[in-house]
């Protein structure tokens, strides 16, 4: 089965191709494109909606037409077409849906709707196979912080949850303080290496609190007094910024990583598995070695972390695979709670 995904629910227009084998779970990539946006946002300071949606529409269609000549195949080769429904942003994922919905009608393909955090939950699945169930996944990106316990493809419960700023929330309000540009993210972890985490001392947030949950403003906050004492993000030195770099990442990850392994040892679910942007972060890997030691820990490829239409294609076909039933009453849907999905096409 030769499935085309589209991802474009926030800055990044992506494009896969993958071919799965139903009957044994296998399956290989035969092709994937990503463009992004971030110099376009970059001098905005961050994602601005209108501007994403045009730029997915500009990007989308000679995507898909390169991606389907690179690997030499037409629309009479594909049996699927999968697409992030949701959630996201409301125009952005309009553009890939509408695209999803015109190519399938045209071609007579049906259109799979994929929920984006789904995605990122399977993405490990893309490089090998998924972790025996029932296993812990931290899902953590610039818009999401969430412990969900997997007992199968379909079957998520939410143990876990940021209760304001997501993680990559946090780095990119951080950096922002420190005079970095967007994303903050990655800037934050480039100047952490050659810092001193220790220098600076900022609080663990909720790290002590006998739960699963997350909080992060009070980190941010903590960061804007340190600046604010240090004179400001102008007085700071290099030195001193990539101090405070590598104290804003030390904390962020270590309740990472804390939170995660209490919800593997909580749920008797001792397999992780780290999704989302944040899970490429190199320190919050190390760290992991640490305090991971009784638990098995599956990490995507570095570029399958981030957003990508290959995950997309790859959660559809895990649907498929279960035999869902058919469904055209769906829509784009910038909320979408995990537990709440539309089931794939399974009629092909």
């Amino acid at each position: 089965m030769i499935i085309l995904a589209i991802e474009s629910s926030c800055d990044e227009t992506a494009t896969a191709l993958y071919d799965g084998d139903l009957a044994s779970g296998s399956g290989r990539i035969l092709g994937e494109c990503i463009a992004s946006q971030i110099e376009t946002h970059a001098r905005f300071g961050g994602v601005v909606p209108e501007v994403a949606s045009r730029e997915h529409l500009a990007a989308l269609p000679p995507m898909v037409d390169e991606i389907m000549q690179e690997a030499g195949l037409g629309w009479q080769d594909i049996d699927a077409i999968a697409v992030t429904a949701g959630p996201g942003l409301m125009g952005a994922l309009l553009v890939g849906v509408s695209y999803a919905r015109a190519a399938g009608a045209v071609h007579n393909i049906p259109v799979i709707p994929v929920h984006h955090m789904e995605g990122h939950l399977l993405a490990p699945g893309l490089s090998g196979e998924l972790p025996a169930f029932p296993f812990i996944t931290l899902l953590v990106s610039g818009g999401h912080t969430l412990l969900v316990r997997v007992d199968g493809i379909g079957a998520y419960s939410l143990i876990g949850q940021t209760l304001d700023d997501a993680a990559g929330e946090c780095f990119d309000k951080s950096a922002r303080l420190l005079g970095l540009p967007y994303p903050g993210g990655p800037e934050v972890a480039r100047l952490a290496l050659k810092g001193d985490d220790k220098r600076f001392k900022l609080p663990r947030p909720m790290l002590n609190k006998d739960n699963l949950d997350f909080s992060f403003s009070g980190l941010k906050t903590a960061v804007m007094y340190a600046v604010r004492k240090a004179g400001g993000s102008d007085a700071l030195d290099d030195t001193a910024r990539c101090d405070m770099a590598a104290a804003i990442e030390a904390s962020i990850c270590e309740v990472l990583v804390k939170k995660a392994v209490r919800a593997c040892r909580q749920q008797d679910a001792p397999r992780l598995v780290i999704a989302g942007g944040v899970a490429a972060n190199s320190s919050l890997r190390k760290l992991l070695a640490t305090y991971a030691d009784d638990v098995t820990v599956f990490l995507p490829e570095p570029k399958h972390c981030t957003d990508n239409a290959a995950m997309i294609a790859y959660a559809a076909f895990a649907r498929l695979r279960t035999g869902s039933e058919a469904s055209t009453d769906w829509d784009a849907r910038p909320r979408w709670p995990l537990n709440e999905q539309t089931r794939a096409v399974s009629a092909l």
